[in-house]
């Protein structure tokens, strides 16, 4: 289980944030989480996505 204190140490985005940081639609983003290639973490109704997680999904696109 998540624990939310470690949310605070480390850095994490919303869905939202990450699709204008790649200037991708939200829907996208969401596809990439729901299809397993992007790992988020669900807090409350929302996606977190850790920045650690982001660089490896970038990286393995190329």
């Amino acid at each position: 289980m998540l624990n939310i204190t470690n949310m605070t140490e480390e850095q994490y985005y919303s869905i939202e944030e990450v699709a204008k940081m790649l200037k991708v639609a939200y829907l996208t983003v969401y596809r990439w989480i729901r299809s397993g290639k992007l790992t988020a973490y669900k807090a409350g109704k929302q996606y977190r996505i850790k920045k650690e997680d982001l660089d490896n999904f970038l990286n393995n696109k190329k």
